[in-house]
């Protein structure tokens, strides 16, 4: 009984419930940073630079690749080595296209932030009396 009692504090704690709720909602924001990427900032891209999908570029080291030769036919033919870049271009327009909107999302965030502070109402006179008497007891110890 005691295992389970021991499991129930443990699952019940406000930091493992506060992980579980983050891990979700970083789940649910990962869905909506990947179609902001993919279906406004990509197809905006494509209709200015065209579609940047480098997945098929790749350099042939060793062996023989008939010319125009798709990257997943060129991989199959034997005694041939191959040096595919494109994917990982295509992978790193996505990082940066992914990392630009996380941190605008997050600088809006954080502008709204230093809103409310600023926006924070001034002490009462009460309130400025009590933290002047506070003070002067301090400094009187």
């Amino acid at each position: 009984m005691g295992f389970v009692k021991e499991f129930k504090e443990f699952a019940l704690k406000g930091n493992v419930i506060d992980l579980a709720v983050g891990v979700i909602i970083g789940g649910a924001f990962g869905k909506i940073v990947d179609s902001v990427v993919n279906d406004l900032i990509m197809p905006l891209t494509s209709a200015i630079i065209g579609k940047p999908d480098f997945s098929s570029l790749y350099i042939v080291l060793k062996g023989t690749v008939p010319d125009g030769l798709p990257l997943a036919e060129a991989r199959k033919i034997a005694e041939t080595s191959i040096f595919a870049y494109g994917n990982f271009i295509t992978v790193a327009i996505n990082f940066l296209l992914l990392a630009l909107v996380i941190f605008l999302f997050i600088k809006g965030v954080n502008s709204l932030k230093r809103k409310e502070k600023a926006v924070a109402p001034a002490p009462t006179a009460e309130q400025t009396l009590l933290t002047e008497i506070r003070d002067l007891l301090k400094n009187n110890k």
